[in-house]
């Protein structure tokens, strides 16, 4: 098992990535409430939870079973009104500010909990418990929650920290394939962005990886959660330096609104994006051309990306929207070689049009 802490101004806490975490859920979690004896509620998917429910409800006594909530599959149950009817059983079933909320699912379920935890009763205790390789390596840590709009990505939301991440190896095994590559395009670009090591590791032993070997697939997580860790540990609130961890997202976002949820899985849609943010570099010089094709390489080894239908012009609309953009100025995050990168502002329309062009010319 590794351990990285997580170090914010506002909360201090520990990713801990391993395996049997399952098995043993309730005596994890129970220190967390034990004082205060407060209840503990399950946010979870149906699917996850035919999986995977009986093992983690059989480490509670029976008199302290959890009482389950449930969040259908998918960004387009990503909504407010998916909060509200979830905040609404909570009530119903008695819960208060004692009580403990378990994300137990991806990174959906992961930032809908976060986001009901935040506001539920202006704020109760949780944590997250990822089963995707996505939710693992990038969301389920840095206290980012929130919903979507039909306008864009993540656009309600709030910060608010889990008191403990727990990422199961264990998980993964049930995990579909078209998943396991869409996680690991965030683990590419964690590389990519400020891990240089991380990187030439995944360039290196693909075939591992996609293979599932435990011992690598630890790797990967554990380097990954470390150097988010190490960001948001600088920049909490994305004010500046966190920017960097959404390289590949302004366009990546864009796809996700136009193909209105239901095309790509996010890490997919990522790995679009990193292809256009890699054109604008390249016409930059921010990479060179051998850099740019080794990102490239790594990039397809993870892939395939699946094929998507959108104009230039609808995704280039698209990303005026994008919650990174300040005063009506789009902000990029560029590669800068690899294992570093920067944040700009000054994208011309004639450069983003191009940049998507040629990115979607490789569908």
């Amino acid at each position: 098992m590794r351990t990285i802490k997580v170090k914010t101004a506002s909360a201090s806490y520990s990713v801990f990535v391993g395996d049997g975490f399952v098995n043993k859920v309730s005596a994890l979690v129970r220190p967390l409430v034990a004082k205060t004896r407060g209840r503990i509620f399950v946010l979870t998917s149906p699917e996850i939870w035919a999986l995977w429910g009986e093992r983690f409800t059989g480490s509670f006594p029976e008199q302290a079973k959890p009482e389950v909530l449930f969040l259908p599959a998918g960004e387009r149950f990503k909504r407010l009104a998916e909060v509200e009817r979830l905040a609404a059983e909570l009530s119903a079933a008695g819960a208060d500010r004692s009580s403990l909320l378990l994300a137990f699912g991806g990174g959906i379920v992961g930032d809908v909990g976060g986001f009901l935890a935040a506001i539920y009763m202006r704020g109760i205790d949780y944590v997250q418990l990822p089963t995707t390789l996505l939710s693992q390596v990038d969301s389920s840590v840095g206290g980012k929650t929130g919903v979507n709009l039909t306008t864009g990505k993540n656009l309600i939301g709030s910060f608010h920290h889990p008191r403990a991440v727990y990422a199961d190896i264990d998980v993964l095994n049930t995990l579909p394939d078209r998943e396991l590559r869409a996680g690991l395009m965030e683990s590419v670009k964690a590389g990519i962005i400020r891990d240089a090591r991380l990187f030439s590791y995944m360039e290196k032993n693909a075939a591992r990886i996609l293979a599932r070997d435990a011992e690598a697939l630890e790797y990967v997580i554990a380097t990954s959660v470390r150097m988010k860790a190490e960001v948001v540990g600088i920049d909490e609130r994305e004010s500046g330096l966190r920017m960097v961890l959404n390289l590949g997202h302004t366009v990546g976002h864009a796809i996700e609104a136009v193909t209105k949820y239901r095309v790509l899985l996010h890490g997919e849609a990522v790995g679009w994006g990193m292809l256009a943010a890699l054109q604008i570099a390249r016409g930059r010089e921010t990479v060179t051309d051998a850099q740019a094709e080794r990102i490239e390489r790594v990039i397809k080894a993870y892939g395939p990306l699946p094929g998507f239908r959108a104009t230039a012009e609808a995704l280039a609309e698209a990303t005026a929207r994008d919650k990174k953009n300040r005063a009506g100025t789009r902000r990029f995050v560029l590669p800068v070689g690899i294992g570093a990168s920067t944040v700009v502002d000054d994208v011309s329309e004639a450069e983003l049009l191009a940049a998507i062009e040629q990115m979607l010319g490789r569908r």
